[in-house]
């Protein structure tokens, strides 16, 4: 089992890749849409990684057992498309029939430079086409209003997703726990990374949501973590 499943809150459920290999967290927001698809699926990850690790299989696995099958998924939002990021987009469009969602300046990339990074894994870009584009504000989700940050730096139109009600921020490779993306791929800057984190810091945070693991831990919990969080990585960049 190489997903480790929580409900951290009702709505909020959490995928957190346990693998060896690379791959993101997912997190699945239950219940939003009106319809028979009700959910929204940010970041599905790897189909394989380069380890070989059957990265989409599992997270179909772990989300079945929650009750949760590949129809019910109306939208998948994409924090960047990185291909550990948004490879499994492909899958939930074609297949399962869901809409997609990055932002305009993440899409650029994604079909120009970013295509770098899928050949030097030995990949494929996934093939999709977004239904619509993540702009800076307010995202009416059916019944919630969420607030999309644009943050770039890790990728030059990485998004954020805050939900101000429930306090909860899903960040992508902008900032984990106790570490923040890398900035050497193509699109990346230092600088742009350094103000898109300064901007997260002012947001009222519980729960931060990163797009991997570090050796501190996933999720950090708590406003007070949250803003020591902020604090520590702002070192990294002096």
């Amino acid at each position: 089992m190489s997903y480790q499943s929580v409900k951290l809150l009702d709505g909020i459920h959490c995928y957190l890749w346990q693998g060896f290999g690379n791959n993101c967290h997912s997190y699945l927001l239950r219940d939003l849409l009106p319809g028979d698809r009700p959910h929204v699926l940010v970041d599905p990850g790897h189909v394989v990684n380069h380890l070989g690790e059957r990265c989409l299989d599992l997270l179909l696995d772990a989300m079945a057992r929650d009750g949760v099958s590949p129809p019910s998924i109306g939208l998948v939002v994409n924090t960047h498309a990185h291909p550990d990021h948004c490879e499994a987009t492909a899958f939930f469009t074609q297949e399962a029939g869901a809409l997609a969602a990055l932002s305009r300046a993440e899409e650029r990339h994604r079909t120009t430079a970013g295509q770098t990074v899928y050949r030097a894994l030995g990949l494929a870009a996934p093939e999709f086409t977004p239904f619509f584009y993540l702009e800076d504000g307010e995202l009416q989700l059916g019944r919630a209003v969420l607030r999309v940050l644009l943050t770039p730096g890790h990728s030059p139109g990485s998004v954020c997703l805050y939900w101000p009600e429930l306090r909860v921020l899903i960040t992508g490779d902008v900032i984990f726990y106790g570490s923040v993306g890398r900035v050497d791929l193509p699109g990346g800057s230092l600088a742009a990374l350094k103000e898109s984190i300064e901007r997260l810091a002012g947001l009222d945070v519980e729960y931060l949501l990163p797009g991997h693991s570090t050796e501190y831990g996933a999720i950090v919990r708590g406003r007070e973590e949250v803003e020591s969080n902020f604090h520590s990585v702002r070192w990294l960049f002096y």
